[in-house]
């Protein structure tokens, strides 16, 4: 009987590391990542292409439902049209600074002293905007859409900041103008806008504490 080729199968990669060296190699990304913060004031300072085209690579190695894998990831480096997303979001960022959000939730941005104004959207040398993939004309349906592109987004911050860049995950809501910006069809539903590059040289952050591990891991 001829073998369905959707069943075909593939041996599993192994990756047998001894146990004391596993916990290094996961302390040592540890290290890493805990010393990644968002950041807001860009460098103009041009970054690689080949280390913003691996780190897209890693994202999509992400897992997605049914291996639909329905992102999109749309690199944009020219100014006019980096000026057009800005323009587009500031305009959505006024309306929900101004009325749309509520009190409780612009209460808690207020340690972060953000505001409708979002200059980094112009400065950093990049902008990813990360769409979700949804049925079209030429794309199937897509499962646990927003699970899989979250994955994929978290593995693409993760990648860049490997490669020494600093990136923001900015919302505005509503964000379709973005596909008018970008050219992008209509079963493409934008996810998130990501500046990417490096910090200014008088960056700042908030002083932020992470919650300690007693208070997000259950052990059973």
């Amino acid at each position: 009987m001829a073998c369905n080729p959707r069943h075909r199968t593939v041996a599993a990669p192994r990756y047998d590391v001894p146990e004391g060296e596993a916990t290094e190699r996961v302390r040592a990304f540890y290290e890493l990542m805990e010393r990644r913060r968002t950041v807001r004031d860009f460098s103009d300072r041009p970054v690689p292409w080949e280390a913003v085209e691996t780190a897209i690579r890693v994202a999509s190695t992400a897992p997605s439902g049914a291996h639909i894998q329905p992102w999109r990831f749309v690199v944009v480096a020219d100014p006019e049209r980096k000026r057009a997303i800005r323009e587009g979001a500031e305009a959505e960022e006024r309306a929900f600074y101004g009325s749309r959000g509520s009190e409780e939730w612009l209460e808690a941005l207020e340690p972060l002293g953000t505001d409708w104004r979002k200059p980094f959207l112009e400065t950093a040398p990049i902008v990813i905007v990360v769409f979700e993939v949804h049925k079209g004309p030429n794309s199937p349906r897509p499962y646990y859409v927003k699970e899989s592109v979250g994955i994929a987004v978290g593995f693409l911050i993760a990648a860049l900041h490997q490669a020494g860049l600093a990136t923001l995950t900015h919302t505005p809501s509503p964000m379709r103008f973005l596909n008018e910006i970008l050219g992008r069809p209509q079963e493409e539903r934008p996810y998130v806008v990501m500046p990417v590059g490096y910090p200014a040289d008088d960056a700042r952050v908030p002083d932020l504490r992470r919650k300690p591990l007693d208070e997000v891991l259950v052990r059973l």
